[in-house]
């Protein structure tokens, strides 16, 4: 076969070129474009570190500040109980003192009340035994016929009131 007689001819002309080619491609690649590559990837590797340490640093710092807020919130939460809690005591306070003052004024109209109504009975309980002493003289002078004396009259019926 005439293509492996050949072969011995221009072996070593190939090899030669391929080595030549490898070479320069080795010097280009491994030489230029590696330690680019190298450096860009070592640089984004160190950006993305300090990113993460930013974005921790930042989280760590947002924590704090939320834990101040929740510890300032919760001040102003029991702050805000506590004016409450005194409005509400104050306003009972202020209650009580008109619900006192109210049945004070209440109590003391009561008391006039029962005063007019217990004059007012006591009246009435004179009138009725005037009226009593009266009726009892004019039965007496109809029925028997004899003038019984107011006193006497009045004796009488403050006897049979007594009894009932």
């Amino acid at each position: 076969m005439p293509q492996i007689a050949q072969l011995a001819d221009t072996w070593s002309s190939q090899v030669f070129w391929l080595l030549v080619f490898f070479g320069i491609t080795f010097f280009v690649v491994g030489r230029t474009m590696v330690p680019k590559v190298m450096e860009t990837v070592s640089q984004r590797d160190s950006q993305i570190a300090s990113d993460l340490a930013a974005a921790k640093a930042s989280r760590d710092a947002a924590d704090e500040q939320e834990e101040a807020w929740r510890v300032r919130e919760n001040e102003n939460r029991a702050a805000a109980q506590a004016i409450v809690a005194k409005a509400k005591d104050e306003a009972a306070a202020k209650s009580d003192k008109k619900l006192k003052a109210a049945q004070a004024r209440i109590d003391k109209k009561l008391a006039d009340a029962e005063a007019r109504i217990d004059e007012a009975r006591s009246e009435a309980l004179t009138e009725v035994e005037n009226v009593a002493v009266e009726a009892a003289q004019d039965i007496v002078k109809t029925l028997a016929g004899v003038t019984v004396t107011k006193p006497a009259a009045s004796k009488a019926v403050k006897e049979a009131m007594a009894n009932g």
